[in-house]
């Protein structure tokens, strides 16, 4: 995939400019200035002065080709013209009015992961800003403070980052992401769905308030009493209305330990059954569950993961799965500290980077499904996938209450009861056919569209058209529409979503 970018000419152009430092963007040129260009008008044209930052504003050519790439790996072309690293919300705000006078496009990028392996997890080119500007986030990383039942956090604050500090103060956010090196304003900002989602609904359902640095340049504070227009748009609306830079997170007494069961089903009708019964009775805090090639590679089967959280006295273990109809002599109980639970996809990432997994590209695909046609729907993902589809990856399907999620843009099935439906591919290194692999994700996701389902904002699906983004939104469209011309008139933010054009 290779999104719309400025001519090589213009890119090359503005990085040698980087030699010295920048002090203006040319708009007759389209090219930063340095100061011996702006003093001697270079161009022919006018330079709009860089305005005075708190941070700094990156142009080197080291600095952008980090960002000329993302999680997923699937995309090019996708270099900005400058990256800031803001030293303060207001230098967001100073920037954003600055892309709009140049009529220049912006966007976040979450910036998050561990260690110097730094990536945004935007998966297809979503965070992307060719010929624009991209916000470092980890410019906006403190933790403002931690009370009695919300912690105020900056959008580059991961949520691993909150655990710590909110443990420090017998306190944990309720919902989090899997994978828990992602930053808050990020995940926030598509919808952020985990194991507890049963339980707690989407990440974006546990944000109180939001401060957000809108389209039109203004630092707002929105939630669902004050601009609640707002505060639905920004919420899991893909960075469409403005710059998510501070959030205010519900938090609750943490769990000490959770006994997790797992298990195996050998059919699709069981497993279902079985996991809307565990769902309705409301057995388990967490909730998760697994499509499996079988050992000997002969077709799929189930793994229903089942979490009781506990504090003091494990809960006896039999009542709990009383009634289910697993293989029950295939059946792993574990017992062990909710936080190594927390953080159990860490071992994974571990090896995905030493086996040389974790750079290769990825196409995953993940959608929402209604219960009501979640059994044909998997049996074609059954027919249509194979293991080397998969490579090292994981498919994830579970159910929840769609009314759990309550903030408008995370779209639903119009059914009760929704299932996620993640495929999570690690092709193996050197894999020939990704293309192959997206066009089945096409395929998977017209099939799953005709039978109700609407998909998340991350993943891998090509060809998305604004008439498939209207479907997608349904009568929440409008609401969205209306919000963009409202809160991002001059259409500067986050083109990389391509939900207009």
């Amino acid at each position: 995939m290779s999104t719309n970018t400025p001519s090589r000419r213009r890119v090359l152009g503005g990085m040698a400019a980087t030699a010295a430092t920048v002090v203006g963007w040319n708009v007759a040129t389209q090219t930063w200035a340095t100061a011996a260009e702006a003093g001697r008008g270079h161009g022919g044209g006018g330079v709009s002065p860089v305005p005075a930052l708190d941070g700094t504003l990156k142009t080197s050519a080291a600095d952008l080709v980090q960002f000329s790439k993302d999680f997923g790996n699937l995309v090019s072309d996708i270099t900005p013209w400058a990256v800031l690293v803001p030293g303060s919300v207001n230098d967001i705000v100073k920037m954003v009015n600055f892309a709009r006078s140049n009529k220049l496009k912006i966007a976040a990028n979450g910036r998050s992961g561990t260690g110097d392996d730094l990536e945004s997890h935007s998966n297809y080119g979503q965070a992307a800003v060719p010929g624009g500007i991209s916000i470092d986030s980890r410019g906006l990383s403190k933790i403002v403070s931690i009370g009695a039942n919300t912690a105020v956090v900056e959008a580059g604050v991961t949520w691993h980052q909150l655990t710590e500090a909110a443990l420090a103060k017998g306190k944990m956010p309720p919902a989090m992401p899997d994978y828990m090196h992602l930053s808050i304003g990020g995940t926030i900002s598509v919808g952020g769905i985990g194991g507890t989602v049963g339980t707690y609904g989407l990440a974006v359902d546990t944000i109180e308030s939001i401060d957000i640095v809108t389209g039109a340049g203004q630092l707002l504070t929105a939630s669902p009493a004050v601009r609640p227009d707002l505060f639905n748009a920004a919420l899991a609306g893909g960075g469409q209305v403005g710059i998510i830079v501070r959030a205010t997170v519900r938090i609750v007494p943490p769990k000490e330990r959770v006994v997790v069961f797992n298990l195996v089903y050998n059919d699709v009708a069981t497993y279902l059954a079985d996991a809307e019964k565990v769902l309705a009775e409301g057995r388990f805090e967490v909730q998760a569950g697994e499509l499996q090639r079988k050992p000997d590679d002969s077709g799929w089967r189930y793994k229903m993961e089942l979490g009781a959280t506990y504090t003091g006295t494990a809960p006896a273990r039999e009542p709990l799965i009383a009634g289910l109809r697993d293989v029950r002599s295939e059946a792993v109980i574990d017992d062990m500290a909710f936080l190594d639970y927390v953080y159990r996809f860490d071992a994974y990432v571990e090896y995905y980077k030493e086996a040389d997994y974790w750079d290769q590209p990825k196409p995953w695909l993940s959608l929402f499904l209604p219960a009501s046609k979640v059994k044909q729907f998997l049996q074609i993902a059954e027919a249509d996938l194979t293991a080397n589809d998969l490579g090292v990856g994981f498919v994830l399907t579970y159910p929840y209450r769609t009314s759990k999620l309550r903030r408008p843009m995370a779209v639903q099935p119009n059914d009760s009861v929704g299932y996620l439906f993640d495929l999570l591919r690690f092709p193996h290194p050197g894999e020939p056919d990704i293309a192959g692999m997206l066009e089945q994700n096409r395929r998977l996701y017209d099939k799953a569209v005709a039978l109700g389902a609407k998909r998340y904002l991350v993943g891998a699906i090509p060809r998305m058209t604004p008439a498939d983004w209207k479907r997608h939104f349904g009568n929440r469209y409008s609401d969205l529409c209306n919000a963009k011309r409202r809160y991002d008139p001059a259409d500067i933010l986050t083109p990389g979503q391509g939900f207009f054009a």
